[in-house]
């Protein structure tokens, strides 16, 4: 059964890279009828807060992409300790003790000599002796991985075969001076115990990935199949990591982006396969082929989003959008909603136009149309109006004055709705409530 996980870290809200990684990992299992893990990444215990696991629920459930069980890390920290003593027994993992500040010296004379800044490994060749000194004198050290040099390999599910020599890789740090168990460990962990049988990530992790690979072989354990998706950018090619903040799910639901837009752009984005607006989450996971992206950067626009919301939007029925629609009488609802969607980008806008039908717009007059628009309201009789009301009085208006086109049409636009595009007239005439006033 193919089971795939999506592993936020509950320390922010979820952005639009951390969707792009879960939707991935959940159409797969959706499509293959597996299981999706929603695994809480909160072994920090500092950066992690609660009110950020219930934001990342919450944002997911707003997007529909429900979970078959939900993991929390920290409750499995019993099971990191085991496997860094089965890591001990083997020989593959070592205490080390270089401050910051001595790594960073390493790196730079590495640099200066031409070398990949690399870790040297001397804390292998430290005595008994000198460990305990060192221990004495600062504490606990970190905990690394003893990689073996020699390529690893792998067939990635976007990216195609890869080969990452280990001899270029530092030896990972998987346990923090002060015990915390880091990503690469528990991400191992979890994977292996899980059964997770595909892991689809940002394109950042491939060097990560091929550590862990090693890792989960140490442990006598299969690699689940990986595939690594290309970071997102803004529209201009520009990092979007400065825009993240700007970019987190909940304010794009606050302002207006409907979720099947937002998951019809971010499923096919950065594929061959054409952006079209899918109206069920079924229909997102058909034509779904995580072998149809590529490795190039794939510009991201949030603006892209406003034209398949308001798309969204125009095919909902009145009674789809009644809880947006309570200032409008009911018995005009539908024909209300019907007149106005085209012009409705947003839910939140809904009810927006009714105080035009309701004879309360506040007209936009030019002082140079003023006695035009006088003269013309003149001629338009008391309602009720019908559709044909709109052609029949422009008809007298022109008669009257002989304006003809734009300057006859746009000022009683102007004058009616208070708003310079909208609705058909026609369309609004015919459900206008009482005669405007000026």
């Amino acid at each position: 059964m193919t089971v795939t996980r999506f592993a936020p870290s509950p320390t922010g809200y979820i952005h639009i890279g951390n969707l792009r990684t879960a939707l991935f990992n959940w159409m797969i299992a959706r499509k293959t009828g597996g299981q999706f893990i929603l695994r809480i990444d909160d072994t920090d215990p500092e950066r992690s807060k609660e009110e950020y696991v219930d934001a990342i629920k919450e944002d997911l459930e707003w997007l529909g992409l429900t979970w078959d069980r939900v993991e929390r890390q920290s409750k499995r920290l019993d099971l990191y300790d085991e496997a860094a003593d089965r890591l001990r027994n083997i020989g593959r993992f070592y205490e080390a003790w270089e401050t910051p500040v001595e790594l960073d010296l390493k790196r730079k004379k590495q640099l200066n000599m031409g070398m990949p800044p690399v870790y040297d490994r001397s804390a292998l060749a430290l005595s008994d002796d000198e460990k305990s000194a060192l221990k004495a004198a600062r504490g606990a050290g970190v905990w690394r991985f003893k990689l073996d040099h020699a390529r690893i390999n792998w067939t990635d599910g976007i990216l195609g075969d890869l080969s990452i020599d280990a001899a270029s890789v530092s030896d990972p740090v998987l346990i923090r001076q002060d015990g915390q168990v880091l990503y690469t460990l528990a991400s191992v962990v979890d994977d292996t115990d899980m059964g997770v049988t595909h892991v689809v990530r940002g394109s950042d992790h491939v060097t990560n990935t091929a550590t862990q690979i090693q890792i989960i072989e140490a442990l006598g354990k299969v690699p689940p199949t990986f595939a690594h998706h290309s970071l997102l950018t803004g529209p201009q090619g520009e990092a979007l990591s400065k825009r993240l903040g700007t970019l987190a799910l909940r304010d794009l639901r606050e302002s207006g982006v409907e979720p099947m837009a937002l998951l019809s752009l971010m499923a096919r984005l950065g594929s061959s396969d054409p952006v079209e607006l899918r109206r069920t989450h079924d229909e997102l996971v058909e034509g779904f082929d995580i072998s149809h992206f590529g490795a190039a950067p794939t510009k991201f626009d949030s603006d892209d989003l406003i034209p398949l919301s308001a798309r969204v939007i125009q095919s909902l029925s009145a009674s789809d959008m009644a809880e947006h629609l309570q200032s409008v009488p009911e018995d005009i609802r539908e024909a209300y909603w019907m007149t106005i969607r085209g012009n409705t980008p947003i839910r939140a806008d809904a009810d927006k136009w009714w105080p035009v039908f309701a004879g309360e717009a506040t007209p936009e007059i030019a002082e140079e149309d003023e006695s035009f628009v006088k003269e013309a309201f003149a001629l338009l009789p008391e309602p009720p109006y019908s559709i044909e009301t709109w052609k029949a009085w422009t008809t007298a208006v022109k008669g009257a004055t002989g304006r003809k086109g734009k300057g006859l049409f746009m000022p009683l636009r102007l004058a009616v709705t208070g708003q310079p595009r909208g609705p058909e007239m026609a369309d609004v005439m015919a459900l206008l409530q009482k005669k405007p006033t000026l």
